[in-house]
């Protein structure tokens, strides 16, 4: 019976063998130069912005050759002077034949000898031929040989170096990232001249073969790390990669929770000092935001205008910061929970004046709340989407007219609207959109839980949400550090940021190799001149 099963087993191993040879030998170009491109034609469906050109080449013309590129995505000025100017008139008369030697072939005499362009590559399947193709390559096919060159010389209509408009800045940068995966590898390139910076390259996507690079910087990244985020996009199975967005959700650790745990930015100045911390920073060809891990909780109230501004006015900002998240989070909840549970944190005289103005309003103040999240939130969406000329201007005249008709109507009172607004407000505090988002989900939990606990259920609430926090982890870095677990030594950039010259070290939980940020303080330490300084002068 053993024998029948081995039998069996080894005839399934050979025929699986065989399959995966004939569609790898299928795949191969074949030396017939018309079958190659009878072969292009039919898997593109003679695509009318596939471009096929045949040509003669060499002393006598006898050598058939086919140029195949993709219109509108092909650099034409390089495609008209570097190759067919080369092939068509360069090196007509010359004995091509007679070039070769026993190790070489006329595929390799073109490479070598005759193109003048920068990047170019010998390819033998059809996989890298299209791949190349529908990128803007330019693909030469020789007749006789089963082998082709493909030339890098993609050009494209691209949006160029803009300022950053999602994270806008006073001071700082003005350099916001690209569509373009290249032209964004060179803005980090130009801030970290460092030769430790090393990119990784994948192709992502079964359709669409996107674009993804790995960045981080060899010494200072945790190892573990980049380990553990080249394993996940190595992970990654699906047919089509169009955004940053898709990685993101695709290698986040908590998809069910509504904190981000990656940080995504379009600023190149934020990318690298990410990098200069032992962070990791994943770009994605065709969008300007570049995901970087692993990503804290503190990371998303920072923002770069705190390391060019002093480090006294960076740190009131940034406790600024922490004060409007909690006006965000908690602000109609808290008035919810004293309004409807408990009066007795009120002074009388504030609460007769409340009293007064709910004596028409025809609901509760849990109902007065959701109606007046709900219009803002519909208001802010519009603006959004609206063209930027008249948006804000709308979302201003709407706010302001719905909310004074409302309260002329009775339906909702005067003090909902002002906490409402001051909630609103509060909420474009936050440096980063993704955690803005967050807010606004929790605001409508904890506006329930108040209408049906009080301050009861505003305080199990927060115990719920800081467990919750701090059993997050992006890359195996607990979210809530350097505060849970506690480092002393990381507590330099947390709430407050201390001046520059008192930044010794690294985060300790994202860097364990190259924690030393600087060595000695006392040289970059600034001091006023003594008094006979510049006496006589």
């Amino acid at each position: 019976m053993s024998f029948f099963r081995k039998k069996t087993n080894s005839k399934i191993h050979s025929n699986s063998t065989s399959q995966m040879m004939n569609a790898s030998s299928r795949n191969e170009l074949k030396a017939n130069l018309q079958e190659n491109i009878q072969r292009i034609k039919d898997s593109l469906g003679s695509s009318s912005d596939i471009i096929i050109r045949e040509i003669r080449i060499g002393k006598e013309e006898t050598i058939k050759a086919g140029i195949i590129y993709t219109d509108g995505l092909t650099d034409s000025n390089s495609l008209q002077n570097f190759i067919l100017e080369t092939l068509m008139l360069d090196i007509k008369g010359t004995e091509l034949q007679k070039k070769l030697s026993p190790e070489q072939n006329l595929i390799s005499v073109l490479k070598d000898f005759a193109m003048t362009v920068g990047e170019i590559k010998e390819l033998t399947d059809f996989e890298v031929l299209f791949t190349g193709l529908l990128s803007g390559d330019t693909i030469i096919l020789i007749d006789g040989y089963a082998q082709g060159l493909i030339i890098s010389n993609k050009h494209w209509v691209e949006r160029g170096v803009t300022e950053a408009t999602a994270q806008v800045v006073v001071r700082g940068p003005r350099e916001g990232f690209s569509e373009n995966l290249r032209v964004n590898t060179a803005l980090i390139r130009r801030r970290l001249k460092d030769p430790n910076l090393w990119m990784e390259s994948k192709v992502i996507g079964k359709r669409t073969k996107t674009n993804v690079a790995m960045m981080y910087i060899n010494g200072i990244a945790n190892d573990k790390i980049v380990k553990e985020v080249r394993m996940r996009l190595d992970k990654i199975d699906i047919d089509g990669i169009l955004e940053s967005g898709n990685i993101e959700e695709l290698i986040q650790d908590a998809p069910y929770s509504p904190f981000p745990t990656i940080f995504n930015t379009e600023r190149s100045d934020v990318v690298a000092a990410a990098l200069l911390e032992g962070r990791i920073a994943i770009l994605v060809d065709g969008t300007p935001f570049v995901l970087i891990v692993p990503a804290l909780f503190i990371q998303f109230f920072q923002s770069s205008e705190d390391y060019y501004q002093r480090a006294d006015i960076a740190s009131l900002i940034r406790l600024l910061r922490f004060f409007a998240f909690a006006i965000a989070l908690l602000a109609p909840a808290f008035f919810i929970a004293v309004t409807t549970y408990n009066h007795v944190m009120l002074p009388p005289a504030l609460l007769i004046s409340l009293a007064a103005q709910r004596e028409g309003v025809p609901f509760p103040a849990f109902v007065e709340a959701i109606i007046m999240e709900v219009t803002f939130e519909i208001l802010r969406e519009a603006g959004l989407r609206m063209p930027r000329s008249i948006g804000s201007a709308m979302s201003i005249v709407g706010a302001f007219v719905i909310g004074t008709a409302a309260v002329e109507a009775g339906i909702i009172s005067a003090a909902m609207v002002i906490v409402v607004s001051i909630t609103a407000i509060s909420s474009f505090v936050s440096p980063t959109y993704d955690l803005a988002i967050s807010v606004r989900i929790l605001r409508f939990g904890f506006m329930a839980i108040a209408a049906s606990f009080g301050l009861v259920g505003i305080t199990i609430g927060l115990i719920a949400l800081l467990l919750h926090l701090c059993s997050l982890r992006s890359f195996g870095v607990p979210y809530m550090s350097p505060v849970a677990p506690f480092n002393l030594s990381d507590q330099e950039d947390m709430f407050i940021r201390l001046p520059k010259w008192k930044m010794f070290t690294r985060p300790r939980l994202i860097n364990q190799q190259n924690i030393v940020r600087q060595q000695d303080s006392t040289s970059a330490r600034p001091e006023p001149p003594k008094n006979n300084e510049y006496e006589g002068v």
